[in-house]
């Protein structure tokens, strides 16, 4: 059941949610930075393309990106980096069959593991700027991308922002720091990336529910056992998600604060992981939307519904007497019950609404 739901999710939503697709404008070669561990789609228009990786040294020959085990290329020209790493950071080049670039990417992958967060409404200051002393007047400082969408609406959310570690001379372009910095060996506590939250409220501009979503309820807590990680479907660390635990929000202000909490967010995912310690009913949201619902088992309650359901077998087996006439009961009912859909049937041929009137509709939702 979970892997027939799981499949209708993927065909009812937008894959795209599950990496982060980027395009540079054609004959262009763009610069950037990404954090690593959260899977990117570089677009390049053409089916009849491919794809090169020169590494950090544009010197060298380079060999065909697909070439590396975390990296390929989908029919459509585009060029998937799953769970990259440092190890990812480089120039890639896209070229038609002639050898023409059609677009190139410079992508410093900024190591998430020093991920440093800060929150608004609990005081934290972000990372300062600092000098770098490799005798250019380096500063090192952090370049903000904007707020995402508020997490939640008509009640409390929160909302975050991804900063990005860069390098600046004086007179020139900043470039990002591991693009900078290259096979520099020298440690710099300062070069990391951050993530800033804070709180927010706005009003709802749709349903909650997207009118898709999955329920997982393969999964069972028992005394003594390890917690479980959940991982909301569609969520990236690009992507504001919300986390709730029986119909109360789980906050970055209640986790960074230091206060005992039931479940724990993965700050290296974004919130896109969710580690609990106790049986209860999980939800999550995407981009304010219900992605799906997780309801832990009870290995308790299974063992009383498994024993009252032996017991109820073994009293059938011992009355075959009751037994008969719960079977004519049962065809009773169901001889009663075709009655009445066909009588249902005649008053609907016989009594007519009179045209025009209006009828209440009711809509289920599942």
């Amino acid at each position: 059941m979970i892997t027939i739901l799981w499949a209708l999710l993927s065909l009812a939503l937008p894959v795209s949610g599950l990496r982060l697709p980027i395009r540079c404008p054609q004959a262009r070669e763009c610069q950037l930075a990404l954090l690593s561990n959260n899977d990117v789609l570089l677009e390049c228009n053409g089916s009849e393309v491919d794809w090169f990786f020169f590494g950090m040294n544009t010197d060298e020959e380079p060999f065909n990106a697909s070439s590396i085990s975390n990296i390929q290329q989908n029919p459509e020209g585009g060029l998937l980096i799953q769970n990259p790493s440092f190890l990812n950071t480089g120039l890639y080049r896209c070229r038609d069959r002639n050898g023409t670039q059609v677009t190139g990417y410079k992508i410093d992958f900024q190591d998430i593991t020093n991920l440093y967060i800060s929150h608004i409404d609990l005081d934290q200051e972000p990372l300062k700027n600092e000098t770098l002393s490799l005798g250019h007047g380096e500063v090192v400082y952090t370049q903000w991308e904007p707020w995402q969408r508020c997490s939640n609406c008509a009640s409390p959310g929160e909302r975050k922002r991804l900063g990005f570690c860069y390098i600046k001379e004086p007179l020139e372009e900043p470039v990002p720091c591991g693009l900078y910095l290259g096979d520099t060996k020298t440690f710099f506590a300062r070069v990391r990336p951050e993530m800033q939250v804070e709180a927010c409220y706005e009003m709802c501009r749709g349903a909650l529910t997207g009118g898709d979503y999955v329920i997982f309820d393969n999964f069972r807590f028992t005394e003594g056992s390890e917690p479980t990680w959940l991982t909301c479907p569609l969520a990236s660390i690009y992507r504001p998600v919300h986390w709730e635990v029986n119909d109360t929000a789980i906050t970055w202000q209640n986790q960074l604060s230091g206060e005992y909490v039931s479940s724990f967010m993965d700050p290296l995912s974004g919130g896109q992981q969710l580690k609990v310690f106790q049986p209860a009913i999980y939800r999550c949201f995407v981009e304010q939307e219900l992605i799906a619902q997780f309801n832990p088992t009870d290995p308790e309650d299974e063992l009383r519904e498994s024993e009252r359901q032996s017991k109820g077998q073994g009293w059938f087996r011992t009355q075959p007497g009751k037994a008969d006439s719960v079977l004519r009961g049962l065809k009773l009912m169901l001889l009663t019950l075709s009655l009445l859909v066909v009588g249902g049937l005649l008053c609907k041929v016989v009594f007519r609404p009179v045209r025009g009137k209006k009828r209440n509709q009711v809509l289920l939702v599942k």
